[in-house]
């Protein structure tokens, strides 16, 4: 079961929501509380994976990037919560979420090319996360326009700047896309 934040902890989220580059001296101050107090906190929202301090892209500001929402019907049986964690290891995904309605899940992609490259990832990589038959149907919605879109950039995205191992996988064993 999922708990909820203390009103210190929320208090921190949001200042670092606010201005991440905040440093802990003026984060203690802001919330009048120790240095130790906002170290120990911050140290505990890291390592539980409550809290990931990156930096964020303006996506509108971006015209090399091509953002999408896929929307995926699938066949699973109450295993969806299974194929959005595998579809979320994918490259040039943001996130998969499993949701209410017409779709089954919905899911985050931003690609660096063109439209060659996110059929790529929509037609392949995506259906190809799941078991055959798993990924029923899919619907994808390109962004044309975006207001407050600020994202962590997907492995996948700028791939000549990262290393790749003899086999051409990620270092972190993700196979590059073809």
């Amino acid at each position: 079961m999922r708990e909820h934040l203390d009103q210190t902890d929320r208090r921190l989220v949001k200042l670092l929501s606010q201005d991440a580059q905040l440093g802990v001296n003026r984060l203690a101050e802001k919330m009048a509380v120790s240095v130790p107090t906002v170290r120990m906190r911050l140290r505990n929202l890291l390592d539980r994976n409550l809290l990931k301090i990156v930096g964020l892209l303006n996506l509108t500001e971006r015209p090399e990037l091509i953002s999408a929402i896929v929307g995926i019907n699938a066949q699973g049986r109450g295993r969806a919560r299974e194929l959005a964690q595998r579809i979320a290891e994918l490259p040039f995904v943001n996130s998969a979420s499993v949701v209410t309605g017409r779709f089954d899940i919905i899911v985050d992609v931003t690609v660096a090319g063109d439209v060659a490259d996110l059929y790529r990832v929509t037609s392949e990589l995506i259906p190809g996360a799941g078991e055959p038959g798993e990924v029923v149907r899919s619907e994808t919605f390109v962004v044309m326009a975006s207001c407050n879109k600020w994202v962590s950039l997907p492995e996948g995205c700028w791939s000549d700047e990262t290393k790749r191992d003899e086999t051409g996988r990620h270092e972190t064993g993700r196979k590059e896309m073809p």
